[in-house]
């Protein structure tokens, strides 16, 4: 099994939990209560807040900063200089003056489901949810949720096409069919939402980003 590598200039909180076979690099920081799990990168430089939530397999990239209350599912890349926000309205005092504390605000969450890819510089704001493979383009500026396969792109971030799991832009074949020319998959679109096709995949039923 491999084991746990950890730069000697990475600062990773005693309480966080990390997995086997993932690499910290140099000057990332790991907060209290974040979870890692097994096989994952995370980049030089790179932030993940306290109880940030993170699966197998993820690559976070140089100087991202991955904000509590985030969640990021197996297989999510997050390109650098991606910023997960989490404060819906940011303010550095109150309206007296006074200096917020951390209790003086709620943090919300950004959501980034399995296998989505979230290119470099871009922002998530939340609260957002990234559907199931979707990309989101270098320099977006996500505030809507993000549906899942879809190519989303500009500021603010628009689905601009689809992509299958490969990360490929897909071909349109006419009539909601759709095909990605590397792997050969084929996919349905129905109201406005792409599905695989010879799948029965719960995620759509539980989680419904509203064509968004």
């Amino acid at each position: 099994m491999a084991t746990l590598s950890v730069a000697d200039t990475a600062d990773v909180h005693e309480t966080a939990r990390v997995g086997d076979g993932t690499a910290v690099w140099h000057l990332a920081q790991i907060r209290e209560n974040a979870v890692l799990g097994t096989d994952c990168i995370i980049g030089r430089g790179a932030y993940v807040g306290a109880g940030v939530r993170i699966g197998d397999r993820v690559k976070v990239q140089n100087h991202a900063l991955v904000y509590e209350p985030a969640v990021l599912e197996d297989g999510v890349f997050v390109g650098p200089a991606v910023v997960l926000t989490n404060d819906q309205y940011p303010r550095s005092v109150d309206p007296d003056g006074t200096l917020k504390r951390a209790a003086d605000w709620e943090a919300v969450e950004v959501t980034v489901r399995e296998g989505a890819s979230l290119g470099a510089r871009s922002v998530c704001v939340a609260p957002v949810t990234v559907g199931r493979w979707a990309m989101v383009a270098a320099g977006a500026v996500v505030v809507r949720d993000v549906p899942d396969f879809a190519l989303v792109a500009g500021v603010p971030a628009r689905r601009v096409g689809w992509v299958g799991r490969a990360g490929v832009r897909l071909e349109d074949k006419g009539s909601g069919r759709w095909l990605c020319p590397r792997t050969g998959a084929t996919y349905t679109e129905r109201g406005g939402l792409l599905r695989e096709d010879g799948t029965h995949d719960s995620h759509e039923r539980d989680h419904d980003h509203g064509g968004r």
